[in-house]
């Protein structure tokens, strides 16, 4: 069992860059794959990041590659998510996960935190 807890988000103007953090407690994430997946408003949940569970691989959603970066820092039970250029359609409720399924395109988490919203003004 896996708590997560996520932290960072806010309210950002376009262009601007902000960092999520997701702090794993009750079980050590390094045995876990980790993501970040988000949420807006009328839309569906949709996959934004994943790490490995050593760190050597990460995945990214299409709608943010090369803008986001997804690390670990195990020593610390903590995902990162780095956000460069935001736009106003990043605007959203950002979850932490943990575990669980990953197709290559779709992420079914295990776990899942409560959430943080990143809104992203014009």
């Amino acid at each position: 069992q896996v708590q997560l807890l996520e932290s960072g988000g806010g309210l950002v103007q376009a262009g601007d860059s902000l960092r999520l953090s997701c702090a794993a407690s009750g079980s050590t994430s390094s045995g876990y794959r980790m993501g970040w997946l988000r949420q807006a408003r009328g839309k569906e949940r949709e996959f934004i990041a994943l790490i490995s569970r050593s760190g050597a691989n990460t995945y990214y959603g299409d709608s943010v590659k090369g803008r986001f970066t997804i690390s670990r820092d195990d020593a610390d039970n903590t995902v990162y998510l780095q956000m460069n250029s935001l736009k106003p359609e990043d605007t959203a409720v950002y979850y932490c996960a943990a575990g669980g399924l990953f197709s290559g395109t779709n992420y079914y988490p295990t776990y899942w935190g409560r959430g943080t919203q990143v809104t992203v003004s014009s």
